[in-house]
């Protein structure tokens, strides 16, 4: 199954992705990771990368589309892969229709995940990280602490900050991202591909809750 995961920064794709990939059994690609694996390494593309993260800009179609592309020919993605961050733009997503349908592969089903956009700003500033890339935990300190500040519970590795987890940087993201990949939804819309959640405590329904609802739905397709 070749699921997408569409949302604002900070609408908890990853989370909601994490619990997925486990129940189903295919792995989560998160183009995020990616790139930040990359910064920390001082690859070429992390110097790129960084370049336009760390204004809460965009990387470019044709840098992700090619990463993305490179990672669908590893073997662990055979029966299928949980696309978390990609595709952002509708350019990207015609790119992926046609990586895949060269595979004689298709999407099933792109989740939309929707929050106020003031919990999704209390939510990313507030966020803290897993420094261990394999296990990739998420926290945050109002809504969902650790129970050793500072320490994963999962792991007990350390808790970051990412880097662009401030004020400035999230507003530039939500910006660009509903400049840049609201449109998507149209698109998938018209796909006829298009499974819609609300991610907000005002109606009760946090990440767990609503990977309950997913695998669910997932169920009659």
């Amino acid at each position: 199954m070749n699921i997408i995961m569409l949302g604002a920064p900070g609408t908890g794709k990853g989370t909601i992705a994490s619990i997925l990939s486990e129940k189903l059994g295919i792995p989560q690609v998160s183009t995020g990771d990616i790139f930040r694996q990359n910064i920390k390494e001082g690859t070429e593309l992390g110097k790129l990368a960084e370049s336009y993260i760390s204004k809460g800009q965009l990387v470019p179609d044709e840098v992700t589309v090619k990463i993305v592309e490179d990672r669908l020919e590893q073997p662990d993605t055979k029966n299928g892969v949980i696309l978390d961050g990609f595709p952002r733009t509708v350019v990207q997503a015609e790119k992926l229709k046609e990586i895949l349908a060269e595979k004689n592969k298709k999407l099933d089903i792109t989740i939309n995940l929707t929050t106020p956009e003031e919990e999704i700003i209390e939510r990313i500033v507030n966020r803290r990280v897993c420094s261990n890339q394999e296990c990739k935990a998420v926290y945050n300190v109002v809504l969902h602490p650790p129970k050793v500040e500072g320490k994963c519970d999962k792991c007990g590795s350390d808790l970051i900050t990412r880097k662009d987890d401030n004020l400035e940087t999230v507003q530039s993201r939500l910006d660009q991202y509903f400049k840049a990949t609201s449109p998507l939804v149209d698109y998938y819309e018209k796909e006829g591909i298009l499974y819609t959640a609300v991610v907000s405590k005002t109606v009760g329904k946090m990440g767990e809750d609503v990977a309950k609802d997913i695998l669910e739905h997932l169920k009659t397709l």
